[in-house]
């Protein structure tokens, strides 16, 4: 089958487009014809051997010491079931995520089909995919951890890219009174997806107190976060290093009532259902970057490592 394979940690650039043998089905796994699948930042840190200070260890820990375990990456897709399963009859649309196992960037992938969720009519392929990383991530941290509501002071640090363009659209379908951080270039796209006001990072950090701050793009760490959060309020770092996690585990509450929270994001089943459920309630739409045939998967792995793309990277597996 057509794979994306990354045979070695490296540059976004060092993934290429071959051919790798055809997922064995395990006991209890159902084969899944991709049609599209997200390049995500996380993706292309993976790749990279990339992580924020004191993590870098964990990564390889988790996905391969001196090369990647599997050299088929990729993790969140949408696709057609080819075997049947109890309740997934051959043909249906799915998303799904295959977590760290990876394997997604390729024609098929193997997975149970408890990771599986059926695509709701009049959600394309491209678009399902794209959903996915920054809709989950944004739902957990806004909706649970921070139970953002109307007239929530909100602001989001990182708010352009695929979590934060997904941030911005939950924020407001919540009812928040958002400040999108981002490039002034990208203040319009912020504006159209519903923030109040807008700031360029490159002028220093943002004035103001807000009752959440989230985190996105790691560069608010609690030092210079905690003139940012009013008090009562919560810091939400989305990228934290080593000490930031740790400190928030260890030390939560701050002066005046402030906050952080630093758990991971959930990513099973029943959060891919609220993200779809967003997108039929009219909250979530896809903002996508760049949108690539499979064969260019090398261009979307270097646009998903730049750190400065707008919304989210899709490879178009089958045309």
């Amino acid at each position: 089958m057509n794979a994306a394979l990354a045979l070695s940690y490296g540059t976004p650039d060092s993934v290429v487009f071959g051919q790798a043998p055809s997922p064995r089905l395990k006991p209890g796994q159902v084969l899944v014809a991709v049609r599209a699948a997200a390049v995500t930042r996380g993706d292309a840190r993976i790749l990279m051997a990339s992580a924020p200070a004191g993590l870098a260890l964990l990564l390889r820990l988790t996905f391969g010491i001196f090369r990647p375990r599997q050299p088929i990456p990729g993790m969140l897709f949408c696709g057609t079931v080819e075997t049947e399963s109890p309740g997934l009859p051959a043909g249906t649309r799915v998303v799904g995520n295959t977590g760290t196992a990876m394997g997604a960037h390729a024609e098929y992938v193997a997975i149970s089909p408890d990771r599986l969720v059926p695509v709701p009519d009049g959600l394309d392929d491209c678009a399902a995919a794209s959903l996915l990383f920054g809709g989950l991530a944004a739902a957990d941290f806004l909706i649970d951890k921070a139970r953002v509501r109307k007239g929530t002071r909100l602001l989001i640090n990182g708010a352009t890219g695929e979590v934060g363009c997904a941030a911005l659209q939950i924020a407001r379908h919540l009812g928040a009174e958002t400040t999108a951080v981002c490039r002034e270039e990208n203040h319009a796209l912020a504006h159209k997806l519903g923030a109040f006001a807008a700031h360029d990072y490159r002028a220093g950090p943002p004035q103001g107190t807000w009752d959440v701050v989230l985190d996105i793009a790691g560069t608010l760490p609690w030092p210079l976060a905690r003139n940012c959060v009013a008090p009562g309020g919560i810091l939400l770092p989305v990228t934290a290093t080593l000490s930031g996690i740790l400190g928030a585990l260890l030390r939560p509450h701050r002066s005046e009532g402030r906050r952080i929270f630093a758990n991971t994001t959930t990513d099973g089943p029943d959060d891919i259902r609220r993200v779809l459920a967003l997108y039929a309630e009219g909250a979530l739409r896809p903002v996508f970057g760049g949108i690539f045939p499979f064969p260019q998967i090398r261009s979307a792995y270097v646009m998903a490592g730049t750190g400065h793309k707008r919304g989210s990277v899709v490879v178009r597996v089958a045309e």
